[in-house]
């Protein structure tokens, strides 16, 4: 068994291809690898540590960043710091079933809901060049996107020994999405890619100002993994052509990247539910480091595969199945689903596990529980 590493030493070693001292832990590094607020409360419960409401991360999501005591009871290896909410934004009064984003989203959640749909989007209908330039955008120098990230980073960096995941998001596809509609989103890639590329030109300058922004203020050396996404496929395959995503995204994406780079040369985690496999190649030539969440149910997700074809030129970031293992199964089936994806993902390095996603509201508090352990058993290198 290899001498203990700290938590920082440990993920930096399995995202750069080497075998730390087991395999590492993340719970709640980034707003996609967290749980549902419901999945939260069942899991404290069960844990009998004191009530709490739990912090609501990401409001469409539902999802929580869990207390201090949490993260330390599971010994997770991972730590986040996110940019603050602007302080110019003030969102209209809508009433207790919906709220607006500073880009003018508008999401409801239906009554029993466990999450946030998407209501009404600012630009929908037939909106022309024109409005694009009158449209008002979310800026992104407000002084509340940095405020107290200094601190918030170098605490992390400098007095604890996690590794410092710094939440971006900064998704091109969600946001153009999100501000026409899905239906009128597809139309403009087919019949209107002038309006489109003028669109995620838009998007992307908010973003790259942004990025800036947040790291000159925090500085690069002061975090380890940068986390931003965009879910490019379903699970059966890519929601377009590849051409199409050549052409509007990939090249906007390699200027997120290169704008991370002006600052800092943190590992980048990039999340893709559904079947990423599908760009892969095309992500880890964007300068994507580590893939999440790893979706094993969908086609051509099996951890061995990919293992054997993209596992010398990316990491893998999550993996345990909360569709069909950590839901509906018992915590011996989990124990032999981590132990299955541990032997597949981990050889070599290349593995952080997590949940697929967050953990939705039907996750079993045991089986989260029983995940960890499992961890903990099979996780030591070098793997039996």
């Amino acid at each position: 068994m290899k001498s203990e590493m700290t938590h920082r030493e440990r993920v930096l070693a399995a995202l750069n291809h080497q075998e730390p001292d087991r395999v590492p832990l993340d719970i709640a590094g980034t707003k996609c690898t967290t749980l549902h607020r419901v999945a939260y409360q069942n899991l404290i419960t069960h844990l009998g540590l004191p009530p709490r409401p739990g912090m609501i991360w990401d409001p469409m999501q539902q999802a929580v960043l869990p207390e201090e005591d949490v993260l330390q009871y599971f010994d997770v290896d991972t730590r986040s710091i996110w940019a603050g909410a602007p302080d110019g934004f003030k969102p209209r009064d809508l009433g207790p079933d919906f709220y607006e984003d500073e880009w003018g989203v508008v999401r409801f959640c239906p009554k029993g809901g466990y999450y946030f749909d998407l209501h009404k989007c600012p630009l929908e209908g037939d909106p022309t060049m024109e409005d694009l330039e009158r449209f008002p955008w979310p800026d992104p120098d407000d002084p509340g996107r940095v405020r107290g990230l200094r601190e918030r980073a170098e605490y992390l960096h400098w007095k604890t020994d996690y590794t410092v995941v710094l939440n971006l998001g900064a998704t091109l596809l969600h946001t153009s999405q999100y501000l026409r509609g899905l239906e009128s989103w597809f139309m403009d890639l087919a019949l209107r890619p002038d309006f489109m590329h003028a669109l995620l030109d838009k998007i992307l300058d908010v973003h790259v100002r942004t990025i800036r922004n947040v790291l000159r203020e925090i500085g690069g050396q002061n975090i380890d993994v940068v986390f931003i996404a965009d879910d490019l496929t379903a699970d059966t395959g890519p929601m377009f052509s590849p051409a199409s995503y050549r052409e509007f995204l990939k090249p906007r994406l390699k200027q997120i990247i290169g704008a991370i780079r002006e600052f800092s040369e943190a590992k980048i985690l990039y999340h893709c539910c559904g079947a990423a496999h599908y760009f892969i190649d095309d992500l880890v030539e964007s300068g994507v480091d580590a893939i999440n969440p790893v979706q094993t149910s969908a086609q051509g997700m099996d951890p061995a595969q990919l293992k054997v074809r993209f596992g010398g030129r990316v990491s893998f970031w999550g993996g345990i199945d909360t569709r069909r293992v950590l839901n509906h199964g018992t915590p011996e089936n989990v124990r032999a689903e981590v132990h299955r994806v541990i032997r597949a993902l981990a050889p070599g390095g290349g593995y952080v596990v997590n949940f697929v996603h967050n953990a939705q509201p039907d996750v079993k508090p045991e089986n989260i529980v029983a995940m960890v352990n499992a961890v903990r058993e099979f996780g030591h290198y070098p793997l039996d």
